[in-house]
């Protein structure tokens, strides 16, 4: 038999009782639990900065594109290998991993600071490698800790819980981008040291709020849930076009640092809001255990009839479930029930998803890392350069809360599968990457917005989708596996496409004005020829992702039928 528990935090009748047990339940709170959520994973998007300090590691340390590409392949492999986390996450507790992650943000970070700052010796390529690999993984920790842990506190609406936490990911790298010129004015080695000390005190601060909670059983909860999750994307929405407001306004004037400071407060208020309404659902959940006679823990019992223990009992005993789960491996449940870590691997959805993700993840990323080159390419200026990664920063979370949002309106009302949504996100990717192959005056803010935008709403639809059809037994694993597509497609469209052959126009452009390659500190390309090449690569790549995904559209059409 199971057992569900409502019960209050305190008896007391003074004013003052009442109120600290109020801010008890506040602290405790799923609510709660949910704007630390969003506190924390808008720490963990410091990896997509990396495109406003990556030409400064590359001037400071003298290396060259294929060199710096191979530092942003590391950046990416630690970003999205979170086997680790996710295994951790199985056998301990939430605030273990969240301090985890904490820690080997500030250290690889921070190391990375030493060593631009010219505060240590000139590290070895291996070693820069090593530090921003430790930084960029512990956003797994901070994913692992908050972002599974919401999905198993709110598993009816995990499309939308989905969509906001990476949005305030998304969001991460413009917020970050106001406070550091707050702060520091134009000097990108302080937006390293931003980066290594900001996320890991918000997830100190917070570490002890996060943890499982039993979904609310009460009749119209999932109603409830949902209209809060809207009251959220409101705010997060005003936010993210106050930014973008603010992006213009600095592109068209010379903000002063008194100016920065007060958008960045504006900025940081913002971020706060959600804690007023968390605070307002704690309240309305305070008035109704009021009600509850005597002020007692109530509890309610669930019997499980006969019928049911019988068939649990025959399935316990039944020769497939004594069956060692390496022998189980080509014989999974069907769609939407608990996997094994190996059966979801193994499986061809998993593999489909897998290629698709490969492919489209890939390409966005070698994008967004070579912005700053492709600004310098085409002859923006830096504070130009800055905007373009905000731009991708404000769009990226845009397209996090349109994917969690839209695509579960339309797998409620209509059983639009979630893999669908996909295709015509990697298509609309393909539009991005043309540009810049082929660019025209003004078209990198327009794939800015369009590769920002894709590149955001694909891992809301990747997490849901991985939920929905290898349910959530095993989800804080599975979900890591299941994005280590995204740094082999970095590497190999990163590294050896993108680096390469900027490098080898480079070397073109040095051949043609009679220099040679020991004379010059770092290897620039200068012209609409840099990139050419190898965005059309990124497009024809980025369309074959999108007919693999199709694939898994018509695999998975009858299983989204009746998902919900």
């Amino acid at each position: 038999m199971r057992s569900t528990h409502f019960s209050t935090t305190g008896t007391g009748t003074g004013t003052g009782t009442r109120t600290s047990c109020f801010a008890v339940q506040v602290l405790k709170g799923r609510w709660f639990s949910v704007f630390a959520s969003f506190l924390i994973m808008f720490g963990a998007g410091a990896t997509y900065l990396f495109g406003v300090y990556s030409k400064q590691i590359k001037a400071t340390l003298g290396y060259d594109q294929k060199t710096l590409n191979l530092i942003g392949f590391f950046k990416d492999l630690g970003a999205n290998v979170g086997v680790l986390s996710g295994l951790i996450a199985e056998v301990t507790p939430t605030w273990f991993v969240l301090l985890i992650g904490a820690a080997m943000n500030f250290v690889g970070y921070f190391m990375i600071f030493l060593a631009v700052a010219g505060k240590i010796p000139k590290p070895k390529v291996w070693q820069m490698c090593m530090y921003i690999c430790i930084g960029a993984n512990s956003q797994n920790f901070a994913n692992t800790g908050a972002l599974v842990t919401c999905v198993k506190n709110f598993p009816e609406s995990r499309g939308v819980m989905l969509g906001l936490l990476k949005g305030f990911v998304g969001l991460s790298g413009a917020v970050m981008t106001q406070i550091y010129y707050a702060i520091y004015g134009d000097d990108s080695k302080s937006l390293i040291l931003l980066i290594a000390w900001l996320p890991a005190a918000l997830s100190v601060v917070f570490v002890y709020t996060i943890r499982t909670m039993e979904p609310e059983k009460r009749k119209g909860s999932n109603k409830d849930e949902l209209r809060v999750f809207y009251h959220f994307l409101y705010v997060s929405l005003f936010m993210a076009f106050f930014i973008m407001a603010m992006i213009i306004a600095q592109k068209l004037t010379q903000f002063s640092r008194a100016a920065y400071a007060g958008s960045a407060t504006v900025v940081c208020l913002l971020l706060f809001v959600p804690l007023l309404i968390a605070i307002r659902e704690e309240r309305h959940l305070w008035n109704l255990m009021k009600n509850v006679p005597n002020h007692t823990p109530s509890q309610i019992i669930l019997e499980i009839p006969k019928e049911v223990k019988q068939i649990q009992n025959q399935d316990i005993l039944s020769p497939k479930a004594k069956k060692s789960c390496f022998l189980t491996v080509f014989d999974p449940p069907p769609r939407g029930e608990d996997y094994t870590i190996l059966q979801a691997l193994l499986s061809a959805d998993m593999l489909i998803l897998f290629l698709a993700t490969l492919c489209g993840l890939g390409s966005s990323l070698t994008a967004v890392d070579n912005l700053g080159q492709i600004g310098e390419s085409l002859g923006y200026p830096t504070h130009t350069v800055s905007s373009f990664v905000s731009l991708v920063s404000i769009w990226n979370y845009f397209g996090r809360v349109f994917s969690g949002f839209v695509s579960e309106a339309l797998l409620v009302k209509y059983k639009v599968p979630r893999p669908l949504m996909m295709t015509f996100v990697l298509l609309l990717s393909c539009i991005g990457h043309i540009l810049i192959a082929f660019p025209i005056p003004g078209s990198v803010y327009i794939s800015s917005i369009i590769i920002g935008f894709s590149f955001g709403a694909q891992l809301p639809l990747l997490f849901a989708i991985i939920s929905e059809l290898f349910g959530l037994k095993y989800y804080s694993t599975l979900f890591n596996c299941g994005q280590l597509a995204s740094p082999l497609g970095s590497y190999i469209l990163n590294v050896k496409v993108a680096g390469a052959l900027y490098d080898r126009e480079a070397l073109k452009e040095l051949t043609r004005k009679g220099l040679d390659r020991n004379s010059v500190k770092e290897l620039v390309c200068i012209g609409k020829q840099c990139y050419k090449l190898s965005f059309s690569i990124l497009a024809m790549v980025t369309f074959f992702g999108a007919l693999v995904s199709l694939i898994l559209v018509y695999r998975t059409k009858e299983f989204y039928k009746v998902v919900k």
